[in-house]
């Protein structure tokens, strides 16, 4: 969550209102919040992985559900691209102070093929740097902002109101919500831990304290650190050669702190960033792994890598997607376009618990340990000020929300119509087939699923269980397999451990289902 919301995107969003953007932030984190009671809410009821798609597709369908797997993919990514591209400036500042040729946007590429690399190789302990990284950044920056403070030059009435007009009480509301709504894509992390809510210990609980305290933690950091900013630089500091700067807290420590610490601030940003965009590639692609799953996305994005079991082809495909954005997008369009996408998917997650809890259909299942406070009004505000912020947001907005109405219902009506929904229920059928069986049945059955393991770590892709089957001589249509597949895959991480599976299969069924009664 914490990264370009701090490094990159205040000049952007001080080019649009002045030095007065902490009221932007602040404005921006009220309409997260119904958003983040909402998501409790769902999370507590529906504790599975997946997130945001999980609760739309439930709710809505699978139409709405691929339009909206495809908007949340595309925010995350698009997120992924802003880092990168903030990354690059920082490094740029780094390579000018050691006189060192350098292309910027050369650096981006190179670091996205680097995270993506990582992604597929599956070396989920980088990612342990990224919180010791930020937490030292964080630090830096606080330290920063305390010394502003006894600065000659800081003049804390600037970001409120001053003679230039330029401060917080200064624009229309208007302008205020505009920029609210630029910067609504830094709070885009704020309830993503609401997809593995099934992981959490006491979710009721647990969950929404969380992600209150969370945004709570987000929303301090970032008015104070943008108001301490704007306080202490000159006019216009953001601005060079017509353009905002893409390093305000490189320039921001460098005059406070000095060059060696602004140097120092420089590097953390760099890793920070391009730690934050690694986490970024991991979460989009899983989307597309999720959309897969529910056969609403062609079978070659559910499937994992044998050797890394990872799901390489949605990695690839998002790589290549933000390597598409970092060359042809300017970094105003990207950002404007990620806090489009997430603005609209917290439009309709609010609309979800006031549809589900009104719904006579859904009482049978929908039964959270956790109940949004204020409801309804409190949903009902996140769904008109959504509205309000896209609306002021231009044409940028619609043209992104289009694109993605435009692409869900292509590949719903393409591909997802056809296989979301399948004729049978075949797992039943399959341990029917397979349970009771004599030692020579069990021992072929092991062999031949333990020759289909090409990545010899005793769990089988989805291509190597069909493969297994199939020289079984078990019949089933593709989507019946993956049927199967998904059953067995109770972590939904892709691959199946063959000895649990076997003896889930082989197991007396009717016994195992009197015990489960």
């Amino acid at each position: 969550m914490l990264g370009s919301g701090l490094f990159v995107i205040p000049a952007f969003a001080a080019n649009i209102m002045g030095p007065g953007i902490w009221l932007a932030f602040l404005l921006a984190a009220t309409v997260v919040l119904p958003g983040a009671l909402s998501k409790s809410e769902l999370a507590s009821a529906m504790p599975s992985s997946g997130g945001s798609y999980v609760y739309l597709e439930r709710t809505y369908g699978p139409l709405l559900g691929t339009i909206s797997g495809l908007g949340l993919w595309a925010s995350f990514l698009l997120k992924a691209s802003f880092a990168l591209i903030g990354s690059s400036a920082y490094m740029y500042a780094l390579t000018t102070y050691f006189e060192i040729e350098i292309n910027v946007q050369l650096v981006s590429i190179f670091a996205l093929v680097l995270i993506t690399a990582i992604n597929i190789l599956g070396l989920k302990k980088v990612k342990a740097i990224q919180a010791p990284i930020l937490s030292l950044t964080l630090l830096l920056l606080f330290i920063v902002c305390i010394m502003a403070l006894f600065e000659p030059s800081t003049d804390f009435s600037r970001p409120i109101s001053n003679a230039q007009n330029t401060g917080a009480f200064d624009q229309s509301l208007t302008t205020v919500a505009e920029t609210a709504a630029f910067v609504f894509v830094a709070y885009a992390g704020v309830t993503k831990v609401a997809a593995i809510g099934g992981e959490v210990k006491e979710p009721g609980r647990n969950l929404p304290a969380g992600i209150m305290i969370s945004l709570l933690i987000a929303t301090l950091l970032y008015c104070l650190v943008t108001y301490t900013m704007m306080a202490a630089m000159p006019d216009m500091w953001f601005m060079e050669n017509g353009e905002p700067i893409e390093d305000p807290a490189y320039r921001f420590v460098d005059l406070v702190a000095g060059s060696t610490i602004g140097l120092l601030a420089a590097a953390l940003a760099v890793l920070t960033m391009i730690s934050m965009a690694l986490a970024g590639i991991l979460a989009a692609s899983r989307f597309l792994f999720a959309m897969a799953r529910d056969n609403l996305l062609p079978q070659a994005l559910e499937t994992v890598n044998a050797k890394f079991e990872t799901p390489h082809w949605p990695i690839i495909f998002t790589g290549l997607i933000m390597l598409l954005a970092i060359i042809w997008l300017p970094v105003k369009d990207i950002a404007k376009l990620a806090s489009g996408f997430k603005i609209m998917v917290f439009i309709l997650i609010n609309s979800c618990v006031i549809v589900l809890r009104r719904s006579p259909e859904a009482k049978s299942w929908y039964q959270p340990s956790y109940k949004s406070h204020l409801y309804p009004w409190i949903q009902i505000w996140g769904i008109v000020a959504g509205i309000v912020l896209i609306y002021l947001m231009g044409n940028k907005a619609f043209i992104g929300a289009g694109t993605a109405i435009g692409l869900g219902c292509i590949t719903y009506v393409g591909y997802g119509r056809k296989h979301s929904q399948i004729r049978t229920t075949p797992f039943q059928s399959l341990r029917e087939n397979f349970s009771n069986p004599t030692k020579e049945q069990h021992d072929f059955r092991h062999a031949t699923f333990k020759a289909a393991d090409f990545g010899s770590k005793k769990h089988l892709t989805l291509p190597e269980f069909i493969n297994a089957l199939q020289a079984m001589g078990v019949h089933y249509t593709n989507d019946e397999f993956r049927d199967i597949f998904h059953t067995a895959d109770s972590d939904e991480n892709g691959v199946i451990d063959i000895d649990e599976f076997l003896y889930t299969v082989e197991m007396n069924h009717e016994n195992s289902d009197d015990e489960s009664e």
